[in-house]
């Protein structure tokens, strides 16, 4: 049956405006519970843990995400994904009223954890998902990067919401918040989407279809995108586990400033994927040269935060770290999806999910050592230094690489 491009333009509407107001919820929860490890601990390493919890099940979970997506189909597995994340929020909402010390942070790390297993899932089958939502190929890029814009946007709103829900009424009213908006993302897929299943390609249900044949069958082009990936996640994406230290050293202690901070840090990421949604086609052909550039965005401002502790300038450095960190993000994930075959996509995303989120998780532990021994300025200098070097490279080596040779791989 035949749609006219406003049917489907309010199809994709719907489904990004679900996922950003959940995406809000999910970042108040996220901020309320970094808020409480650090106020009843003080210890840098358990926020890594906490980020490490929600990152680092990507390792692990990823592959198998990708390969049940190709397999079964996007829509299945993203609606059991985000059964689950609601399982998963409910059970650190009821560990705020039910439990304390020792076992109640067991249990949002627990929480955290399953969030983290769940989300994979959830982040894998949405983008293959996206693709059953355009009416033409040559729009799922541009929509891929609205949807960024959307989600950063969630990401923008949602800490101060979980600051200033702490201050006033407690964490347990954030992370019950951050349940409950898991449903508005279930409700339009299952009664308000009607995605345009026909197109999509599900990959053999044999041993031949598995992480390491996406790998292979990627080609060379696409296999170096997730490699610099993975490795400047590893060296400089330890800012989300270690927001609350970052706030507290730089603005204050109190949770409105870690809002603040996460606010100023989602800016920058909406301006990230404001200028890659409107250059998507332009920049997802010059992979080498875009990854290049916002990895370099990032390096710069963490060698920024090193050097001052200016308020208006630690605030700008933020800015431009989102930015950079963002766009990187997003056009790691737009070149391996538009630069793969369809019947590829869902392992691509895991793919490409291991390399931002699980080298994320393995910075912010790496971050978080280095913050205990050296002081949170020296480790941004570290970082900062390393990554201006990496992402040097990448522009003189890569800068010239055109995504026409990605297709012919």
């Amino acid at each position: 049956m035949n749609r006219s491009p406003s049917w489907h333009q309010r199809q994709r509407n719907i489904f990004l405006v679900a996922s950003g107001l959940s995406t809000a919820g999910s970042f108040a929860g996220l901020t309320a519970k970094g808020w409480i490890l650090m106020s009843g601990t003080d210890s840098p390493m358990l926020l890594a843990l906490h980020f490490a919890a929600l990152s680092l099940p990507t390792l692990l979970v990823s592959g198998p995400a990708g390969v049940r997506t190709d397999r079964i189909g996007c829509e299945q597995v993203l609606i059991q994904a985000q059964w689950a994340l609601l399982g998963a929020g409910l059970l650190g909402a009821l560990s705020i009223p039910l439990l304390e010390g020792n076992a109640q942070v067991a249990m949002l790390l627990a929480s955290t954890l399953l969030m983290g297993i769940a989300g994979a899932y959830e982040l894998t089958a949405r983008n293959k998902y996206c693709a059953l939502l355009v009416e033409e190929p040559r729009k799922l890029a541009p929509y891929l990067t609205s949807f960024s814009v959307v989600f950063n946007v969630g990401k923008m709103v949602g800490p101060p919401l979980g600051g200033w829900l702490v201050a006033l009424t407690g964490a347990s009213t954030a992370l019950s918040i951050d349940a409950l908006t898991y449903l508005l993302p279930i409700v339009s897929v299952i009664w308000l989407l009607k995605p345009n299943k026909t197109i999509e390609q599900l990959s053999s249900k044999t041993g031949s279809s598995t992480l390491r044949s996406a790998w292979n069958e990627s080609g060379p082009v696409l296999r170096h995108v997730l490699k610099f990936t993975g490795l400047i996640c590893v060296v400089g994406f330890f800012h989300p586990g270690l927001a609350p230290l970052i706030a507290a050293d730089t603005l204050g202690p109190d949770p409105r400033d870690l809002g603040l901070f996460t606010s100023v840090l989602a800016a920058g990421s909406i301006t990230g994927g404001i200028v890659l949604q409107r250059n998507s086609h332009k920049f997802s052909s010059r992979p080498g040269l875009t990854l290049g550039c916002f990895a370099l965005i990032t390096a710069v401002a963490q060698l920024g935060m090193a050097s001052s502790s200016m308020i208006p300038v630690v605030l700008l450095m933020v800015w431009l770290i989102g930015a950079g960190t963002a766009g990187l993000l997003s056009s790691a994930n737009l070149i391996t999806q538009v630069g793969s075959k369809q019947v590829l996509r869902g392992r691509m995303a895991g793919l490409s999910q291991i390399a931002f989120l699980g080298g994320g998780g393995l910075s912010g532990l790496i971050a978080a050592q280095l913050s205990i021994f050296l002081g949170l300025q020296a480790t941004f200098a570290i970082a900062g230094g390393i990554g201006l070097v990496l992402s040097g490279w990448e522009i003189w080596r890569r800068g010239g690489l055109q995504m026409n040779e990605i297709k012919s791989a």
